[in-house]
C-alpha cells in the first residue's frame, strides 16, 4: 500500500511540475518532451512521467507520438475568442447579480490587490503579477455568490494563465493601462454599476488577447 501510495505521490508530482511549465512558458508549443529527460528533472521514475503525460493529454496540453515523446500544444485562435467569450459573460453576470454587502468587502480587497498587482510590475515580476490578476478577476465572479458560476470559472483558468504568459511581454508594455483598468473595473464593482462595468471589461479584455488572434467581432465586444 504504501508503495502505492509513493507511487501516486509522485505521478502527481510530475503532472504539477510539467503542467506549470507549459502553463508558464518553459515549455512553449511545438515543443518535444521526452520521458527520460522529464523524469530526470523532477527526480522520478518514467513510470509516474508516463501516467503524468497521459493526463495532460486528455486535458489537451500534448500530443504523445509513442516511442518518441509528447509535443505541447498551444491554444488556437477558436479557444481564445471562446475564452474571452466566456470570461466576459460569467464575470459581467456576477457582478450584475452582486449583493451590495458582498460586492463593497471584494471592492476592498480588489483594491489591495491592485497596490501588490503595481509592485510586481514595478520589480519586473510578470509571473508575480500574473497569479494576482487571476485572482483579481475570479474576485469578480466571487461577488455574485453563485457557486456553479465560480466552479465553471475555475475551469477555465488554465487557460487564462497560459494565455497570460504567451503575452507576457505586453503585460509589460501596457502596465500603467492596466492598472488603470483594473481600478475602473475596481470603482464599478463598488458602485454596482454594471453596465459601466461591462463596457470597461470590454475593452480590457480585446487588449488581453493573444497578439496572434484576428480581430473579430465576439458577442458584441472587439476580440484583438
Amino acid at each position: 500500500m504504501s508503495e502505492k501510495k509513493e507511487s501516486l505521490s509522485a505521478a502527481e508530482r510530475a503532472y504539477r511540475v510539467i503542467r506549470s511549465q507549459i502553463l508558464s512558458g518553459v515549455h512553449a508549443p511545438g515543443t518535444m518532451l521526452g520521458e527520460s529527460a522529464l523524469a530526470a528533472e523532477i527526480e522520478v521514475s518514467r513510470t509516474p512521467v508516463r501516467v503524468a503525460l497521459a493526463r495532460l493529454q486528455d486535458e489537451g496540453w500534448i500530443l504523445i507520438y509513442p516511442k518518441r515523446g509528447a509535443i505541447v500544444q498551444g491554444i488556437d485562435e477558436r479557444t481564445i475568442v471562446e475564452l474571452a467569450d466566456a470570461r466576459y459573460v460569467l464575470e459581467t453576470t456576477a457582478v450584475d447579480r452582486a449583493p451590495d454587502q458582498l460586492r463593497r468587502r471584494l471592492a476592498e480587497r480588489l483594491e489591495e490587490s491592485i497596490d501588490q498587482q503595481r509592485a510586481a510590475f514595478a520589480e519586473g515580476d510578470v509571473a508575480r503579477f500574473i497569479d494576482l490578476t487571476l485572482a483579481f478577476h475570479r474576485g469578480f465572479v466571487e461577488a455574485g455568490d453563485n457557486r456553479v458560476m465560480l466552479e465553471m470559472y475555475s475551469q477555465l483558468s488554465d487557460r487564462h494563465r497560459f494565455t497570460l504568459f504567451t503575452i507576457r511581454h505586453r503585460l509589460l508594455e501596457r502596465c500603467e493601462e492596466i492598472i488603470a483598468e483594473h481600478e475602473a473595473l475596481t470603482r464599478h464593482l463598488r458602485s454596482g454599476d454594471a453596465a459601466a462595468f461591462a463596457d470597461t471589461l470590454r475593452g480590457h479584455i480585446a487588449e488581453h488577447a493573444s497578439p496572434s488572434t484576428p480581430a473579430r467581432d465576439t458577442g458584441g465586444f472587439l476580440e484583438l
